[in-house]
């Protein structure tokens, strides 16, 4: 039995857990551990082909998902904003060597990418400097 204070101590399961193939097992964990967070780093391929699924569980998670990426390549992000955020069909993910099938687009509603690509970390991460972020509704 956890006590009390292990459910304040909130904690990143980075990379959607490696659970990106298996949203259904992904939401058992976070039903379970309500102080658990994940991000979107390294996994965005998996959501992107199973679009309707992963549409429906980022909105059902909304609030504890975040923008997630091992690094900064600017010419990456593109792919992870037209997944996240358009309803295209059918595109090549970023890297060759990495998902060998085509993915769709989320068309997630603006409310909902505003809390993953920023409002969630300023949430669990303290101490960011909030004057970063366009923080109006």
């Amino acid at each position: 039995m956890c006590s009390g204070n292990i459910l304040k101590l909130k904690f990143i399961n980075a990379h959607l857990g490696w659970f990106g193939n298996d949203l259904d097992r992904l939401g058992k964990l976070f039903d379970e551990f309500p102080n658990m967070y994940t991000e979107l780093g390294a996994v965005l391929a998996e959501l992107g082909r199973q679009p309707r699924n992963a549409r429906q569980f980022i909105i059902k998670y909304q609030d504890r998902i975040m923008m997630g990426k091992d690094t900064y390549k600017k010419e990456e992000y593109y792919t992870y904003f037209r997944v996240l955020e358009t309803n295209d069909e059918y595109f090549d993910y970023y890297r060759k060597y990495h998902a060998h099938w085509k993915m769709y687009g989320l068309n997630l509603p603006d409310s909902v990418l505003r809390k993953v690509y920023f409002q969630n970390a300023l949430n669990v991460i303290p101490g960011i400097d909030t004057s970063l972020f366009s923080v109006s509704k």
